[in-house]
């Protein structure tokens, strides 16, 4: 590369001819990082603006969907310290979980060596896109310092009453050997290991998530900066149900009771009822099974089977008869029979329901299997029968039928009108009920926060004092046995009670790691020594102004850190309630997918392309080109950013990153589109290097540079980076194509200012090479001359009798009269006319003359 030779008197410079990434990069990354030029200075005076990107697992390696996650956050990060803003643009570590482990048992490694080295390995990945980060609030939530307040946490909210302990069904994940959430069970399988959950009981600790559901519902309504498609899965996954907790009487008492009480959503259907069914693990059902080898059987099976809602739904369904009856609460010698059922779930309602097969999907599965009555209670049209025919449940609207005295009526006068004769009659009341079950933190793992608590045969569960924290794993572990080596150690868990003083023991079991990534946003606001944030300093950040990350994490981590900023506001410690104002769910990085014939799959440096085939590049054997998907490591359709890098440059990564798919959109990696990146890059650099001086204005490409101004501005604002690269592509070509004036000197000096958040290490350089003072990443955005957004000439249309004959240019804001005679001026309206006396003349100003002959 030539560098800069020196400055001539009139500010021009010797300058490289071609852009070279691998000489700048690094230059200016090192530059950034000994200025310490995106530290964030709480006591700034500026207003402060806190942009988040979720932070990493430190799998090893980032990907391209963490280089464009951290790309968008950046280019706001940094357009935001442009325009004024104080900027808190943090990187940390979501470091504990379950992969570590998994590590430690395969390859023999600790799981704090294996996850420090990854971390330090992604780290040097992350600096070398130049990412606007403040490095000195770094955190790691492995680490004492950062799991040690949230212990200190976790004993406030038990203090609080917002912890407790129970014993509790539970799904056990058999591989990772540990509990999973409800949330983190897909599809019947640990979210994780991917093996099939079983449903055990253990004692567990739980936080009251459900004392905060009426206000987590509630807050979605504000906030309106967040996807609508987020805000309804959360919706749905609280699952605010109005509906009627009743009681069927029973044939015989069970249990010391004859009354079996249920709940249901849609009371307005009770009389298409068919069966009731109780949850395999319902007292019911156990009672029934003391006695009854088979129903015994018929629990295990269930108990074996999938735990989420989505897998109960996919199952089939099955039942036990319990050969106990119910009686109908409207007609006592209408007897219903009582299953135990594999899809009914004992922590929703009471763990019971009736069944309706006319009009739930799950029930007519049910009872066509069963041969049970299906009888139409709900019609929208004619057909009023009340024998139901198909395969098909009609959930839809529409009035009730075959009900009585509900006859005729709309589905909502049809509830109130149960709930009010139910309630009048003492069999039942109107209630609410919500799906969100209390999270239960509890795993039985050892790369984890310790769980705080000390078990004393006399006392209990005892907090640890606070002044014994931090809790800190024992670093000398073995992973040769399955399960939690905490529960093996000889000594870590022998402890002293330190309410009574006698032998007690610690608890072994780890919080989940989603606890971890429910609060590391205020810890980045604030890291004092002493506790875990400062109130003043960290609300002076909060909330996260725009927080950037995966749709999949719509439900765990954002529903739990919103309880948690709910859970710390009601005992005093922040005065915020909603962690994150502003959300953006970034897509996906795609690419094609490779197999050989035995279905192993390739990554893409392993196949070539020969003519419209793809062969295995070592081998030369045909390859299989498959579908475009999200990159992973199963299929190895990953692209690894560092040669990438090597090769093109940090800059072009990050403008490809930002150009061809809207932001909420898939983007699908491709050579040709880095290719392209880069090459733009060097047209940036020709801009500079060919910025000649010269003298007068170019008028229009004054306007043209304002009008980008302000549009990348509002762009960026919105998050619509591909709108602004096309903004910035238009400009450049107004540049190329402008002779020399000092308008085009002034347009190249701003769009290296433009660009900077894109480009950043580009845009140092030629900041320098112009001979600009400071870094161009602390120079202020351009300022808009309003005066230069309005068009001065339009372009009018001129149509006859409605089909347009010519266009002309006129200033705007031109006369009816003066487009009038503008128009009968034109030599091509003139031979259409042919010297015939228009009839009529319609002028639209500053648009169309419409000449009607």
């Amino acid at each position: 590369m030539g560098e800069r030779a020196g400055a001539a008197s009139n500010g021009s410079l010797l300058i490289m001819s071609r852009f070279n990434p691998q000489a700048v990069d690094r230059r200016w990354q090192k530059a950034w990082e000994t200025a310490g030029t995106f530290a964030a200075d709480t006591a700034s005076d500026k207003p402060k603006s806190y942009v988040l990107e979720m932070f990493p697992y430190p799998s090893g390696r980032i990907h391209m969907g963490h280089v464009r996650n951290y790309t968008m956050g950046d280019v706001l990060a940094r357009y935001k310290r442009m325009t004024g803003h104080e900027v808190l643009h943090p990187m940390g570590w979501d470091a504990f979980g379950m992969p570590a482990e998994n590590a430690a048992m395969e390859k023999k490694v600790h799981p704090g060596d294996w996850t420090r080295a990854n971390i330090a390995a992604m780290r040097d990945q992350l600096k070398s896109l130049g990412f606007a980060l403040d490095w000195s609030r770094e955190l790691a939530t492995c680490e004492p310092d950062y799991y040690g307040q949230e212990q200190a946490l976790f004993l406030d909210l038990y203090a609080a009453g917002l912890v407790y302990r129970k014993e509790s069904a539970v799904n056990w994940d058999p591989v990772d050997m540990t509990v999973l959430a409800n949330e983190q069970v897909i599809d019947g399988k640990g979210w994780r290991s991917g093996a099939t959950v079983e449903r055990r009981k253990l004692s567990q600790w739980f936080l009251k998530i459900t004392d905060f559901a009426d206000d987590l519902l509630a807050g979605l309504g504000e906030l309106d900066q967040w996807p609508d498609k987020v805000r309804l899965m959360q919706e749905n996954w609280i699952g605010k149900s109005r509906g009627l907790r009743f009681r069927f009487t029973l044939d015989q008492r069970i249990n010391g009771q004859s009354n079996l009480q249920v709940f249901t959503t849609r009371p307005d259907t009770i009389f298409g009822a068919s069966f009731v069914a109780v949850a395999a693990d319902h007292p019911l059902a156990q009672k029934v099974a003391e006695k009854n080898a088979d129903a015994q059987a018929f629990i295990a099976q269930c108990q074996a089977g999938g735990t989420s809602a989505a897998d109960i739904e996919s199952a089939e369904k099955l039942g036990f008869d319990t050969g106990i009856t119910a009686a109908h609460p409207f007609q006592p010698e209408w007897e219903l029979p009582v299953y135990i059922a594999n899809f009914v779930l004992m922590d929703y309602g009471t763990g019971a329901v009736f069944g309706v097969p006319a009009h739930d999907q799950r029930d007519l599965d049910f009872a066509r299997k069963y041969g049970l009555p299906v009888r139409r209670v709900v019609a929208d049209g004619d057909e009023t029968a009340s024998d139901f025919e198909g395969d098909e449940a009609w959930s839809g609207e529409g009035a009730l039928v075959n009900s009585r005295f509900l006859d005729g009526m709309d589905i909502e006068d049809a509830k109130a009108a149960v709930i009010s004769r139910a309630e009048e009659e003492g069999w039942g009341e109107g209630t609410t009920e919500w799906r969100l079950r209390d999270w239960g933190v509890s795993r039985q793992r050892y790369w984890g926060t310790p769980i705080p608590i000390i078990h004393c045969e006399d006392c209990g569960p005892v907090g640890v004092p606070k002044d014994q924290l931090p809790v800190v794993l024992p670093e000398d572990v073995d992973f040769d046995t399955p399960g939690n080596p905490l529960d093996r150690h000889p000594s870590w868990k022998n402890v002293d009670c330190p309410q009574c003083g006698t032998a007690a023991r610690r608890e072994t079991d780890t919080l989940d790691t989603f606890v971890n990534s429910s609060w590391y946003f205020i810890r980045f606001a604030s890291q004092p020594d002493d506790k875990p944030f400062d109130k003043a300093e960290a609300e002076s950040w909060l909330p996260v102004g725009q927080y950037i990350g995966g749709v999949e994490h719509a439900i765990l981590h954002l529903l739990y850190a919103r309880f948690w900023t709910r859970a710390l506001n009601r005992i005093g410690m922040l005065d915020v309630k909603e962690p994150f104002a502003g959300l953006f769910t970034q897509g996906m990085v795609t690419h094609e997918t490779y197999q050989m014939g035995d279905g192993s799959w390739l990554s893409p440096d392993e196949v070539t392309r020969e003519g419209d085939d793809w062969v295995h590049i070592e081998h030369g054997e045909p390859v299989k080109a498959g579908r475009v998907e999200k990159m992973s490591k199963s299929k190895k359709n990953v692209v690894d950013p560092d040669p990438i890098v090597d090769q093109y440059g940090a800059d072009a990564v990050r403008w490809f990153m930002l150009s061809d798919s809207p932001p909420e959109r898939d983007l699908p990696w491709s050579e040709a589109g880095i290719e392209g990146s880069w090459r733009f890059t060097q047209r940036l650099w020709r801009l500079i290097d060919g910025n000649e001086a010269g003298e007068g204005e170019d008028k229009d490409l004054d306007r043209k540079l304002h009008q980008t101004i302000e549009g990348i501005g509002e762009d960026i604002e919105t998050l619509s980076f591909n709108k602004a690269v096309a903004k910035l592509y238009e400009l450049t070509n107004a540049i190329e194509k402008a002779a020399a004036s000092e308008s085009r000197t002034v347009a190249v000096r701003t769009i290296v200012r433009l660009v900077a958040p894109m480009v950043p290490h580009l845009a140092e350089q030629a900041w320098e090479a112009l001979g600009e003072s400071g870094m161009v990443a602390d120079a202020p955005w351009p300022n808009v001359d309003p005066s230069l957004l309005v068009e001065d000439e339009v372009t009018i249309a001129i149509q006859i009798n409605g089909k347009l004959r010519d266009t002309l240019s006129a200033a705007k804001g031109t006369s009816k009269a003066d487009l009038e005679a503008l128009a009968l001026g034109s030599d091509k309206i003139a031979r259409q006319l042919d010297g015939n006396e228009p009839k009529k003349i319609i002028v639209v100003p500053d648009r169309l003359v419409n000449i009607v002959a």
